[in-house]
């Protein structure tokens, strides 16, 4: 085991949060900065690059003393080349060099993938994963990502889509997603998803319901409230999470029966309800898995939170 340290990068569209880690994955400093998205993200990576040699030099450290920089990021990532393209909420429409641009700067070697892969792969490492050689992640965010190790090897497929959870089809007749196609599973469990349900089961419902009066009075609503307001009783909102719970388990309950993985976590912001969301998941992913699969694949809720993201990029330099 070598004693140098690891830099872990989470690039996100409103801040980058930074870490240092030891090379077993212990966070020794954390800091963040705002990220700039103007003039097509162009001020991204050169603020990357002097955020970390302004802390290198506030802890009078040199590129010797680590093994590497790894880094999350949204968008599609070439792992070989070390590019990342399509990464809209960063304003990234053209192709960007993250690896050529950062170790030139730093003389420290980079490696970048996906954000929810690098999230997963902090879950596994030192998180609710345990160090299980098969993890997946959900997260429930404005979308939905996920990430797989399977039999320890973090999947992309042949053009890096690999654990696009959030458009596995639930609902054949269901909401248009953006990504074009009907259905998909963060058109009705991601936040802006429950959200559109709520709003829709409202319309029909008769009855009396604390968050029926919101929608009713045109105040905004969010999965947040939709979820308190269920666990103070609401009978619309229960409904509504019942729904959410359900498809939801449809969904995992397929990956369960494809991949098997001893975990599949549930992490992001929708997964902040806890409990309360995950035990009625958890019974209808029972009814959608055949038994090898009920008695072997366990949800759990993800524990790292917001440092995921950082010790799952430290853990890519490793």
């Amino acid at each position: 085991m070598t004693d140098k340290k690891l830099i872990g990068v989470d690039l996100g569209g409103t801040t980058c949060k930074f870490a240092i880690t030891t090379a077993d994955g212990e966070i020794q400093q954390r800091w963040s900065i705002d990220t700039n998205i103007l003039d097509e993200g162009s001020h991204i990576i050169p603020d990357i690059i002097a955020s970390i040699l302004d802390h290198l030099k506030l802890y009078n450290m040199t590129a010797a003393d680590f093994q590497g920089i790894g880094m999350g990021t949204p968008g599609t990532v070439d792992l070989a080349q070390g590019t990342v393209i399509g990464a809209y909420n960063l304003n990234w429409k053209t192709l960007q060099h993250p690896k050529r641009d950062i170790e030139k700067a730093t003389g420290i070697p980079f490696y970048v993938d996906n954000d929810v892969n690098v999230a997963a792969m902090g879950e596994q490492w030192k998180g609710a994963g345990d160090k299980s050689s098969n993890v997946t992640l959900v997260a429930l965010g404005t979308g939905i990502g996920g990430g797989i190790i399977a039999d320890g090897h973090l999947l992309h497929g042949i053009a890096g889509s690999a654990g696009e959870v959030g458009h596995v089809t639930v609902d054949p007749d269901g909401y248009e997603c953006t990504c074009g196609k009907r259905g998909c599973l963060e058109t009705v469990a991601s936040a802006t998803g429950v959200v559109r349900v709520a709003r829709d089961m409202a319309e029909e419902f008769a009855g009396d319901s604390k968050l029926k009066q919101i929608l009713d009075d045109g105040d905004d609503i969010s999965s947040k409230i939709v979820f308190d307001c269920a666990q103070e009783g609401d009978k619309l909102a229960l409904m509504i999470v019942d729904k959410v719970a359900y498809y939801l388990g449809f969904g995992l309950g397929n990956i369960g029966n494809m991949l098997n993985p001893e975990y599949i976590l549930i992490g992001g912001g929708v997964s902040a309800a806890g409990d309360f969301l995950l035990t009625r998941v958890n019974k209808y992913f029972q009814s959608f898995v055949f038994p090898n699969v009920r008695n072997t694949t366990h949800l759990r809720l993800a524990t790292l939170g917001n440092t995921a993201g950082v010790i799952g990029a430290a853990s890519l330099a490793r």
